[in-house]
């Protein structure tokens, strides 16, 4: 289910009250603790959290017009969902990740690669996120996405 919303209050306000909450929740805690350098805009049809041309002008490789995405948060059709593009990239981060979350809800994250969904809005460790969102500076990340790239 990708938005046709062009921007983020246009795609909130699409939402249903409970999903809406707990988007407004996640973007806030995710803006509160993302280093800086880091730009949100809508991309993909989600609210994405970008490393911006200015920072690094190659942009995305597949798509180089657009900026270096890093995370995002989406309401889709059955479930709310964060992807964080450095847990696909760093196995350590992913571990911890998962310990902790593990921690905190009492059970296993249901997740894929770079994707953490949540089915029960009121299950989201918002406060984690925040962490997470926090881990890794732009300037990290484009480290760890150039080196991914020459492995390909």
């Amino acid at each position: 289910m990708r938005s046709q919303a062009s921007t983020i209050e246009e795609y909130l306000d699409t939402l249903s009250e409970d999903r809406k909450e707990a988007m407004q929740s996640l973007r806030k805690m995710i803006k509160k603790n993302l280093p800086k350098g880091f730009i949100e805009k809508m991309g993909y049809g989600m609210i994405g959290y970008v490393v911006p041309h200015s920072i690094y002008p190659p942009g995305y490789h597949c798509t180089p017009e657009l900026p270096l995405p890093f995370m995002n948060i989406a309401s889709q059709k059955n479930f709310i969902a964060v992807y964080h593009m450095g847990i696909y990239g760093d196995a350590n981060l992913l571990q911890w990740f998962v310990d902790e979350y593990t921690t905190l809800v009492g059970k296993k994250p249901d997740m894929g690669k770079s994707c953490i969904r949540f089915k029960k809005p009121e299950l989201i460790p918002f406060e984690l996120f925040g962490l997470l969102a926090s881990k890794i500076s732009p300037e990290k990340w484009i480290e760890m996405y150039e080196k991914m790239l020459k492995r390909k």
